[in-house]
């Protein structure tokens, strides 16, 4: 290690880390050496030269993580959470989130009920490390890993560099039958030593009709899934797989006669791909690409009998059983639930919304704007939870809300269609229901005019509100609209616009906008600049009103354990019903617990339909539960990534329900 590193082990402590309105969705984180150190650097060999650092005088206690740490694995950068502990009579200790641990090298978890103990199979027997929670992570001391498989680990500044000993891709062997669902598909990948290594599916192949978001029976094409793997893979094995040549575009070839040309445009089955679709060595990694059945996913185990081992299970049923004690009232669960002959893969979080630590809020991409979208992980990140699931729907072209979020009993979208609707306190208490916001504008001894949305992406004729929650100014969103400025319950300003997203309109903060839209304008001339008004709101059910915290999405699914689904009621089209598609929902327990749930395709089959979805909650155990976004949109994050999909699987979204950690 030499003096240098020594003489700055005694003076300082290291820390690091670190429809249109049927279905309006489908319009839908070192410093170093606290702050003036950043030139000095810290080397920690772990393995010959972790006895040098134990010599070394007894360090302070660390740090904070670092809030944008980086973490460099042989040779190649990746955002993940990271830092080093010290302590009085023990060596630094490596710590990395749980997160980076399991994608990023490739262990896995295994149930734990202690979330200070976790143990994980990697390439050996279970191992069990240490946790800890911090900064919206968990983190697992990996000093045992390194010593015993001899990694080298580096940090600078706010990254950490960790070399593992070059591994060598030794034979790759597929058996199994090549038409899934006779007998599993297997692929037997051995090693020269452990190696890091991924799985990632790739984004869906593009087809006219995704089977997540139509109801009629379309085809799905294969998913393609990667392998990659901090390795060079033989020679031999790189000729065996190599990647097909490009097809050459054929000429255009005259037109048929018509009998001939029917006849060609009928469906015909598509033909079977191989598993295997090529072996390709990028910067010194192995990457193996294959072509997976719809239905059907890679599950991948490891062992170290005489060389270490990898085999690629091609199933249907691909989720391992898991229940992980994330942190105090946070239980990480993933399983295979059996409805009727189906089985459907599920990750969900049961949280303990009572516990004091915990605190249950709406989370937006924005906090100054509701316009906007960005990837779960993102928003979860922005926000410091420790967990999140997407919440509810919005116009993918404007990436405007369209339902109700309040939060801290200020509405910042209001509520359409009277849609479902979960809310809550800080005391662990939850409502479910059916919402609508009654707002009137009252003008003298006039009759009440209705004010049909507040903040909402939802436009129809009539007159909606708009307050600074929305933004700093309100952009047209039809033509032909009169916008009221409303300050101090005065009107002081009349607007005209014709033109939709042809002017800007400042929003004030003591006050709101009125937008007239359609023939809504007809009652602009009786309300003129100087004209006092007052509002009436009123939610429905009125216990809505009691809770500082609402988001809405729907169908409502269950209440007081009964499936009460109505989809037509909450002005849902009967293709949005009917879909089996990729779900998501929120519901309480008879133990007074709230669960967030991903529920993705049945296996060999697609995602569950609305009423599936109900069935699949009131089996495990909810009392009350709401249907959210879903789809492409469902996303479970927790310490850090998603648990539920590969993250270039899932799409942005607008808001979700974030669980923050004290």
């Amino acid at each position: 290690m030499g003096l240098f590193t020594h003489y700055y082990l005694r003076k300082i402590a290291t820390g690091f880390s670190q429809e249109p309105p049927n279905n309006p969705s489908k319009f839908c984180q070192s410093d170093f050496l606290k702050r003036g150190f950043g030139a000095i650097f810290l080397t920690i060999f772990i393995g010959n030269s972790i006895n040098s650092i134990a010599s070394a005088q007894t360090p302070p206690p660390p740090v904070q993580t670092s809030p944008s740490p980086q973490i460099i694995i042989n040779g190649r950068p990746h955002q993940g959470a990271w830092f080093v502990s010290n302590s009085r009579n023990q060596r630094p200790r490596i710590h990395l989130s749980d997160g980076v641990l399991n994608q990023l090298f490739g262990a896995d978890l295994l149930s734990t009920s202690v979330p200070t103990r976790q143990p994980i199979q990697w390439f050996s027997a279970p191992t069990n490390l240490t946790g800890v929670i911090r900064n919206g992570y968990r983190y697992l001391d990996i000093t045992p890993l390194a010593q015993r498989w001899g990694w080298q680990i580096q940090t600078v500044g706010n990254t950490i560099t960790i070399n593992t000993p070059p591994s060598q891709i030794q034979n790759l062997t597929s058996i199994g039958n090549s038409q899934p669902g006779t007998a599993p598909q297997q692929v037997i990948i051995s090693l020269s030593r452990p190696t890091p290594w991924q799985l990632r599916q790739e984004a869906p192949r593009q087809i006219q009709g995704d089977p997540d978001e139509v109801s009629k029976p379309v085809t799905p094409p294969n998913r393609d899934w990667t392998i990659t793997l901090d390795g060079i893979a033989d020679a031999e094995i790189l000729r065996r797989y190599a990647p097909p040549p490009p097809i050459p575009t054929p000429p255009i070839p005259p037109i048929p006669p018509l009998p001939n040309l029917l006849k060609q445009l009928s469906p015909t089955p598509p033909a079977a791909e191989p598993l295997m679709q090529a072996v390709e060595v990028v910067n010194n990694q192995t990457l193996i690409r294959l072509s997976v059945p719809f239905g059907f996913v890679p599950r991948i185990s490891t062992t170290a009998t005489t060389n270490p081992t990898m085999r690629v299970e091609i199933v249907a049923d691909a989720l391992v059983n898991r229940q992980i004690a994330w942190a105090s009232g946070i239980t990480w669960r993933q399983q295979m639930v059996n409805l009727g002959s189906d089985r459907f893969p599920v990750n969900w979080l049961e949280i303990n919304p009572r516990l004091s630590q915990i605190r249950i809020r709406p989370i937006l991409t924005n906090s100054n704007s509701q316009q906007g979208t960005a990837p779960l992980v993102e928003i979860a990140r922005n926000a410091g939870v420790v967990a999140a699931i997407n919440g509810g729907y919005f116009n993918r072209n404007n990436r405007l809300p369209l339902g109700a979020i309040r939060s801290n009993s200020q509405w910042l979208s209001g509520p359409i269609l009277n849609r479902g609707a979960i809310a809550w306190n800080d005391s662990g208490q939850f409502y479910f229901g059916r919402l609508t916001l009654n707002e009137k504008l009252l003008v003298g001894t006039n009759p009440p005019i209705p004010i049909l949305h507040l903040n909402s992406g939802y436009v129809q004729a009539g007159v909606s509100r708009y307050t600074s929650a929305w933004g700093n100014t309100y952009t047209t969103m039809t033509n032909n609209e009169t916008i009221l400025t409303v300050e101090n319950n005065r009107i002081t300003k009349r607007t005209d616009v014709p033109t939709l997203g042809q002017q800007s309109e400042p929003i004030p903060q003591n006050g709101y906008l009125l937008v007239l839209r359609g023939n809504a304008n007809t009652i602009a001339n009786t309300l003129v600049p100087n004209t006092p008004v007052r509002l009436q709101s009123a939610t429905l059910p009125s216990e809505f009103s009691r809770y500082p915290h609402i988001i809405s999405a729907g169908p409502l699914l269950l209440e007081n354990r009964q499936i009460v689904l109505d989809g037509e009621g909450e002005k849902f089209s009967p293709a949005f019903i009917a879909q089996r598609a990729v779900r998501s929902a929120i519901c309480t327990t008879n133990n007074g617990n709230i669960l967030i749930a991903a529920v993705h395709n049945r296996a060999a089959g697609a995602g569950p339909t609305l009423q599936e979805h109900a069935q699949l909650m009131q089996s495990m155990g909810c009392v009350n539960a709401l249907n959210l976004d879903g789809g492409s949109s469902t996303s479970l994050y927790l310490g850090g990534r998603l648990v539920d999909r590969s993250g270039n699987t899932a799409a942005r979204v607008h808001n979700g329900i974030g669980i923050f950690l004290r």
